[in-house]
């Protein structure tokens, strides 16, 4: 794990990633939750779970599709609440801002140790 990107105040997941530029191998299958709806035309080599509507409920197909996408992107998620613990991303940073790169990544190593 690593975090390249950071923004002040609150920004949208996808947003972020897109004005970051951050580069993706094209073989590398990047698994996203249905916040990155349109990765597909930046990154064809991703994975993205169908959401449904009101006037195209999902099919059982669509379900199972779904279901075996969060169960590959559970590692991730764990990751998140594994940071969250050290209350850098779960409160407002109070510190100095230009060191809040370097903490996170910190923590990010933490995470990579552990695991």
């Amino acid at each position: 794990m690593i975090c390249t990107a950071f923004a002040n105040g609150k920004r949208h997941d996808f947003r972020l990633f897109k004005e970051s530029k951050t580069y993706i191998h094209p073989e590398t299958m990047a698994k996203t939750d249905t916040g990155y709806i349109g990765i597909k035309k930046i990154h064809a080599n991703s994975l993205l779970p169908k959401k449904k509507s009101k006037k195209n409920p999902l099919t059982v197909e669509d379900k199972a599709l779904n279901r075996k996408i969060s169960s590959e992107r559970v590692v991730n998620e764990h990751a998140i609440g594994f940071i969250k613990r050290f209350k850098i991303l779960s409160e407002r940073y109070r510190n100095r801002r230009r060191r809040f790169g370097l903490r996170f990544n910190l923590i990010a190593g933490i995470c990579n140790f552990e695991r």
